[in-house]
């Protein structure tokens, strides 16, 4: 497993992470046993960054995760989330909340210092207004969290974001389906050495190419019950694409896969690629699903005439099918 540096830190994190959204349950029921043969998996392909948030099954996938690192010789980072929890979404931001929230956070992951706190896709008016980063600098001071950075749902807010010298790092729904962040947002972050980490690498699992069109899923998973945006912003499911149209494309995507690489594998090799990235979150339901993921790591970068081929594929096919603003 290759590292790299996440932005203005000294953090040398893993170049596939773990996505916990999944262990919260938000994919469906997921037994304890499962959780703990990922945490197995994931040590075992030397992954060393974890990807959570507060309200992943109401503050369980923090617990899992505090559960599992305690004790290990070599503790991954962890970066966890604030602002979308109940009283805080959309309109209780403090520094009073912060701190609360933080202090919640800690005791579920048991410890008394977060690596990473991210802002929770909070609405674009509470970035510009701006308070919100010189609260996160004075829990920084009091040694609640090391770094701090933000997780966004657009461009405009990504860039927002940046205006801030002392940001750690962004994190950002960036896949062969998503590809605005290339000439957007991803040379800014690298002129300001903020770390990129790519949420929905596979597009909600559409990118792995195993869907089908009657393809079902469970009723607690984001997947069933937010595809049309019902529940939050619609580009956290299916990256934004009826799930119908991105089946189908993600045949064509299927089509284009080179040989040593299974689909999913080329589509996160692809992020990979784009040297302003510092580490991908797929979500995993299954340790083998882990290994694979971190094979990616390993495998060459992809023929540049592929890039330029799935730069046209997204522009020709794709982008015209995304629903919301990003």
């Amino acid at each position: 497993m290759k590292t790299r540096t996440l932005g203005n830190t000294d953090f040398k994190i893993s170049e596939v992470g773990l996505g916990c959204w999944q262990l919260g349950g938000d994919f469906g029921p997921i037994e304890r046993s499962n959780v703990d043969a990922i945490f197995n998996a994931a040590q075992e392909a030397k992954i060393n960054f974890y990807d959570t948030a507060d309200v992943y099954g109401a503050g369980q996938s923090e617990t899992y995760v505090g559960e599992h690192t305690q004790g290990l010789a070599n503790k991954p980072y962890i970066a966890t989330k604030y602002g979308r929890g109940a009283g805080t979404y959309p309109d209780g931001y403090s520094l009073t909340d912060l701190r609360d929230s933080l202090k919640r956070a800690q005791d579920r992951l048991q410890t008394d210092c977060i690596d990473l706190i991210q802002l929770h896709c909070i609405p674009t008016e509470v970035m510009q207004r701006g308070e919100i980063f010189d609260w996160l600098r004075t829990v920084q001071q009091e040694k609640h969290i090391q770094y701090f950075g933000a997780s966004v749902e657009t461009v405009e807010e990504g860039l927002i974001c940046a205006q801030h010298d002392d940001l750690s790092s962004l994190q950002v729904i960036f896949n062969i389906f998503r590809q605005k962040l290339v000439e957007e947002l991803l040379p800014i972050a690298d002129e300001k050495d903020i770390g990129i980490i790519a949420r929905l690498p596979l597009a909600s699992g559409l990118l792995s190419g195993k869907f089908k069109p009657d393809t079902q899923f469970d009723k607690t998973d984001h997947r069933n019950f937010n595809k049309d945006g019902e529940a939050f912003n619609v580009g956290e499911t299916f990256a934004g694409i009826p799930f119908v149209k991105g089946v189908e494309l993600a045949e064509r995507v299927k089509e284009l896969t080179p040989e040593g690489y299974t689909t999913a594998q080329m589509a996160m090799r692809w992020i990979l690629d784009h040297p302003a990235v510092t580490t991908i979150i797929p979500g995993a339901s299954r340790a083998e699903q882990v290994l694979e993921n971190a094979k990616v790591s390993e495998l060459p970068s992809l023929p540049q005439s592929l890039h330029e081929e799935l730069k046209a594929f997204y522009q020709n096919e794709v982008a015209a099918h995304i629903r919301g603003v990003y």
